[in-house]
């Protein structure tokens, strides 16, 4: 069943047929909603290439990923330079096809997050089209942002992952040296030991990291469906409140808002499955943000908008909605203050109306 989820959602998530990636600083062309555009939301850059993943360094740079959900994908991850993507760390790194070693390549980046303190991460799935994880090709790799050069590599294998697993977001606890990911493929979090390079699986299967069965989105007023049935996506969005200690992850299909306290994950599934806590059942996310300020920041895929949680009170606060905001994907905290986040519009593939965004937010 859960392969199956994927296969569905593959069958919508194909990129467009041209053979290099586009991207531009224009603004855009006007929506038939233009009147609805909130001014606080700026296009930064437009793709005819469908992206998922954001990163935004101490130094302003700003990173993107494409996901190898088709097979005409020439490059996985980028570098927004003069509002264009180029290849990063270089073009041998996005060269990988079928086949070839996958060691020094990409193979199916989902994600590229920037640390705060001096590295971007680019997370490789190693599961091409939700295909299966192909040996050796899952990773966690940190780069210099300026000069490209490799910095540190986390490999990824059983019994951290399943055959059918996707790594979907990361994010990262400086001080302590943790990484926390999930598996939106078979539903779980790993954490890992970046000194080591140890990773470990937890809540695999739990209730909290899995899907929500009877549950369909409804985007643009119509359910989202493939093939007729509504895709069941796993534990996806993942946010951690570093000085709390406390990681909030949710279901990319799912209405609830989860967080544990980072010292149980540390004990283990017992003590990490009894200190689980339902904050908030907000709707359906893709990608999560602990924000600037201190606030819970959530990618609604249903609104159209960018909601922020209060994790004390639960009270939610829309911050923007935008027709833009076309499945808002990823989020990612700039130095200024300001939020950028992609738009995948995975509910409108192969044909949206519109490119692909990034925009950025000033609250």
């Amino acid at each position: 069943m859960r392969r199956l989820a994927f296969a569905l959602l593959l069958a919508g998530c194909g990129g467009s047929s041209a053979t290099t990636p586009a991207a531009s600083a224009s603004p855009g062309a006007a929506s038939p909603a233009a009147e609805a555009e909130d001014p606080r939301l700026e296009v930064v850059a437009e793709s005819d290439r469908q992206w998922t993943g954001v990163a935004v360094t101490e130094g302003g740079r700003v990173f993107v990923s494409y996901p190898r959900w088709s097979d005409d994908v020439p490059v996985s991850v980028a570098r927004i330079e003069d509002g264009a993507p180029r290849p990063f760390p270089d073009e041998a790194w996005n060269a990988w096809s079928e086949g070839e070693p996958v060691a020094e390549r990409w193979v199916a980046v989902q994600s590229v997050v920037a640390d705060g303190a001096g590295r971007v991460w680019v997370l490789d799935t190693g599961n091409p089209r939700f295909g299966g994880v192909i040996e050796g090709a899952p990773k966690l790799v940190a780069f210099d942002p300026e000069s490209g050069a490799e910095l540190t590599r986390i490999a990824f294998a059983a019994p951290a992952i399943t055959a059918s697993s996707y790594l979907n977001d990361v994010r990262f606890d400086v001080d302590a040296r943790r990484a926390y990911l999930t598996d939106s493929g078979d539903g779980a979090l790993v954490v890992v030991d970046l000194e080591t390079g140890a990773a470990r699986r937890l809540l695999d299967g739990h209730d909290s990291t899995q899907a929500e069965p009877d549950l369909t989105l409804r985007i643009d007023g119509e359910p989202w469906l493939r093939d007729g049935e509504p895709p069941r996506i796993h534990a996806d969005g993942i946010a951690l409140d570093a000085r709390g200690g406390v990681l909030y992850y949710q279901c990319l299909t799912g209405r609830r808002l989860f967080r544990v306290p980072v010292a149980a994950l540390a004990e283990g599934d017992e003590a990490a499955a009894a200190a689980i806590e339902v904050v908030a059942s907000a709707g359906p996310a893709d990608g999560l943000l602990f924000g600037p300020d201190r606030r819970v920041w959530i990618t609604s895929l249903e609104a159209g908008a960018l909601l922020a949680l209060d994790p004390a009170s639960g009270a939610t606060e829309t911050l923007v909605r935008d027709p833009r905001l076309a499945w808002p994907d990823s989020l990612a905290a700039a130095p200024d203050g300001s939020v950028y986040v992609t738009t995948s519009q995975i509910h409108r593939t192969p044909d949206p109306p519109a490119p692909y965004r990034l925009l950025r937010f000033r609250p």
